[in-house]
């Protein structure tokens, strides 16, 4: 079950760039997060925005009570976490949402990432780790500045393929680019993940579709509640029990949803 409270921020990391590490106490979350979950936040120090907004846990420390949050400042919500100073409160609701379900046995977990849809799979790789699954990560941004966890990635020992739009790091081109060519023209025994924009999203899961492999995607509808009430983030899902599409709201039946699911716009 969710908790709701007031969480302290005990840790924070700038990022080249409008990025940045936060790290909060939060037992709750700490204790019972899985991977593609997520919490609603909001920092107690801005009035705006009214409302908490959602953001992926990128790690979890069950030992110190404690989460990390990688963000990156776009808007009022995620500005006003990254000027929090350590001590101040947010108020903090989590775990949420569905996560990713790890591969069958035998098959390879290919993590598919886009920007700063990278954070779940940090915690994603780690649990994959931690029951001797294979996996891959693939990290696509822009530009070569799009890509600040690629020195904690490979510290971290992340089996790691980069691409950028530009040709500025990595593979050039879109993400999908060093994907298809991993995967190669024999196909592989693998299961896609992928967390990103949702053109991404939606490239990942015809690539999927073409070779006949399983896909679970992260959608990022706009949440105003994060518990299923509000009702700002549904999607379009139909699944193969259901005679026609149905709305449903991507905060308690996801955010991870089966790519053959999901009704692409």
């Amino acid at each position: 079950m969710p908790a709701n409270l007031d969480a302290p921020l005990v840790a924070r990391e700038a990022l080249p760039g409008p990025y940045a590490l936060l790290t909060f106490a939060h037992a709750a979350v700490a204790r019972e997060a899985r991977a593609g979950q997520f919490v609603m936040i909001k920092a107690h120090t801005a009035p705006e925005p009214f409302l908490r907004r959602p953001f992926s846990i990128m790690a979890v420390d069950p030992g110190r009570g404690t989460f990390t949050l990688f963000l990156k400042g776009v808007g009022p919500g995620s500005r006003a976490l990254i000027d929090m100073r350590v001590g101040e409160t947010a108020g903090c609701l989590g775990p949420l949402g569905k996560p990713f379900e790890a591969p069958p046995p035998g098959a390879e977990a290919l993590l598919v990432a886009g920007g700063y849809g990278v954070a779940p799979f940090y915690m994603f790789g780690e649990e994959l780790r931690a029951q001797r699954r294979p996996f891959h990560l693939f990290y696509g941004g822009r530009t070569a500045p799009d890509l600040p966890l690629e020195e904690i990635l490979i510290e971290g020992g992340y089996p790691l393929a980069l691409s950028t739009d530009d040709g500025s790091r990595g593979t050039p081109g879109r993400v999908t680019v060093p994907l298809e060519a991993y995967l190669g023209a024999e196909g592989r025994q693998a299961v896609l993940y992928a967390c990103g924009p949702d053109a991404m999203l939606h490239a990942v899961a015809r690539v999927a579709q073409a070779r006949g492999l399983a896909a679970q995607v992260s959608l990022d509808p706009w949440m105003g509640c994060g518990v299923g009430t509000c009702l700002g983030c549904v999607v379009k899902i139909q699944r193969p029990s259901d005679a026609r599409p149905k709305w449903r709201p991507a905060c308690t039946e996801g955010p991870v949803f089966d790519a053959r699911d999901v009704v692409w716009s």
